[in-house]
């Protein structure tokens, strides 16, 4: 089995004096996990100028299209399901070391030093804001040309950028010590994420997953739903769903043969499951995602 990504997400960049990269992705696949849960200490806008996609961010999911932005703050736990076949988005990354003044004038002191530190956050999803739109066609357009100066003017485009989620799209403010909390609790947890995406097929225990992270039951139960917003059985059931979301749109396996390939025994509290994370039983969703047809479905 292919191990996944850890949760948290390097950032490499390819200019270590111009610390900026931007990414084109495209997807064509219904249900492909198009990133799975990981989470860095960058500033990251993901740009759709085609398609659909689920961008779940801290247990919170965003239906996103054309012309929607996702902003995902440092420390954000994060993964993304392609929803149609035309996907496409921009990630433009930023270190905001970039942005930042050698000398504690105002700009440094109440905008870039906070956000840096991960004290000014930000609305994660922001659709048809024109004004933002156009900053990231302009930041696009320029790496696309990378005409001479062209590090001037993305970084212009940067501090405009900032302005406009200043103004309009502060979500909250937190003191430095919960951001360190916050980020000290998903390093200690990013082991039990990635041994759960990898056995997620077997029974997993709270008491086996507390022992993993050297934990109480009850220490373990209440940060796991503070990162996640969710209880262990939960989020185990969300990536079991999901896989069988991925295999009714693209395999001509049967719903028993998927129910039991993600890991449930019982068809019946499969189907109960899926119905309530995707509001329609199994059978609906792979008829619905066929485009319709025949109702009738081979158990």
């Amino acid at each position: 089995m292919n191990r996944p990504a850890a949760l948290r997400e390097p950032m490499d960049m390819p200019d270590p004096y111009f610390p900026v990269k931007l990414h084109t992705c495209r997807y064509s696949e219904i249900g492909r996990t198009i990133f799975p849960f990981h989470w860095h200490e960058h500033l990251e806008l993901l740009y759709f100028t085609r398609g659909e996609a689920v961008i779940e961010c801290n247990s919170d999911a965003h239906q996103v299209r054309k012309g929607d932005v996702i902003v995902l703050n440092s420390n954000d736990l994060h993964q993304g399901v392609c929803m149609s076949g035309d996907l496409e988005y921009y990630a433009l990354i930023a270190d905001m070391s970039l942005l930042q003044s050698p000398s504690p004038d105002a700009l440094e002191i109440k905008f870039i030093a906070p956000i840096t530190q991960n004290r000014i956050l930000f609305q994660n999803r922001i659709s048809d804001d024109l004004e933002l739109n156009a900053c990231m066609d302009a930041i696009i357009s320029e790496f696309a040309g990378r005409q001479l100066g062209y590090e001037l003017s993305v970084k212009s485009y940067m501090y405009r950028l900032l302005t406009i989620l200043v103004r309009s799209y502060v979500a909250e403010t937190v003191s430095l010590s919960s951001d360190n909390s916050r980020r000290k609790n998903l390093e200690r947890f990013a082991p039990i994420f990635d041994y759960i995406e990898e056995h997620y097929l077997q029974v997993l225990s709270v008491s086996e997953l507390s022992r993993m992270a050297g934990l109480s039951r009850f220490h373990f139960s209440r940060l796991f739903s503070e990162l996640t917003g969710r209880t262990v059985t939960e989020y185990v059931n969300q990536i079991r769903i999901g896989k069988s979301e991925y295999l009714l749109r693209n395999t001509a396996m049967t719903i028993s043969e998927i129910a039991l390939a993600t890991g449930y025994q019982d068809l019946s509290y499969f189907s109960r499951t899926f119905k309530k994370f995707k509001s329609v039983p199994p059978s609906e969703f792979r008829t619905a995602s066929l485009g319709g047809g025949e109702a009738g479905e081979a158990y």
